[in-house]
């Protein structure tokens, strides 16, 4: 007996999308189909910079799981890039080979670099987070942390786990922190700026 599909979590979740060659029609090519989870190992590994482990962690599957899902959407990718295919990007229901489990945003809660109401634009010189939830169709705002000493420092992605802060918005970020506030089960959303709500607001995914 088969083993029952592995549950993934997607905090970056996507709508249809079709790729194909230029000035080609659509319905000579061969198509490449490319998961919703395979969208979203790419994002985390190639856009995101994550580590396997924390990618893994971030979609609630095991590090060899992770591997996989990442080698088939490297390969589907290359596959229509070199070969001129259509990369179709599934959207909507789960694909049947897998199970996908879209977090809801009731159980996001998100933290933005704060200064005077806007994002600030480096991370490393955030003095001050604000923190949101989703509670009942509305955003809700709960008291800022603001950092030991004014500055950011390494220790800022555990304190942010501990105020239970399950993904940050950031405009400049580098890698390294991102890698950090990974290892606390923290998603990144980067080129995040303006005003801290509707930045915040984009972050959640529709019902």
């Amino acid at each position: 007996m088969s083993r029952p599909p592995q549950e993934r979590r997607l905090a970056a979740p996507i709508r249809s999308r079709v790729f194909k060659p230029a000035e080609l029609p659509a319905g000579s090519l061969e198509e490449v189909v490319l998961g919703q989870d395979e969208a979203e190992a790419l994002r985390l590994a190639d856009l995101e910079g994550l580590y396997h482990e924390a990618a893994a962690r971030s979609m609630g599957v095991s590090r060899p799981t992770f591997g996989r899902v990442l080698e088939n959407a490297r390969r589907k990718t290359a596959q229509a890039i070199l070969e001129g295919k259509v990369l179709i990007v599934a959207g909507g229901e789960a694909e049947p080979s897998s199970s996908l489990v879209v977090e809801r945003r009731n159980d996001f809660v998100v933290a933005a670099p704060e200064n005077q109401g806007q994002i600030e634009d480096h991370y490393a010189q955030s003095r001050q987070f604000a923190i949101f939830h989703w509670d009942k169709e509305k955003l809700c705002r709960e008291p800022d942390f603001v950092t030991p000493g004014g500055v950011c420092r390494p220790g800022i992605g555990a304190a942010l786990a501990k105020r239970g802060v399950t993904h940050l918005v950031a405009n400049h970020i580098g890698p390294g922190a991102v890698r950090i506030l990974a290892s606390h089960g923290i998603t990144v959303r980067r080129g995040a700026s303006g005003p801290l709500e509707p930045a915040v607001l984009e972050l959640f995914p529709t019902e």
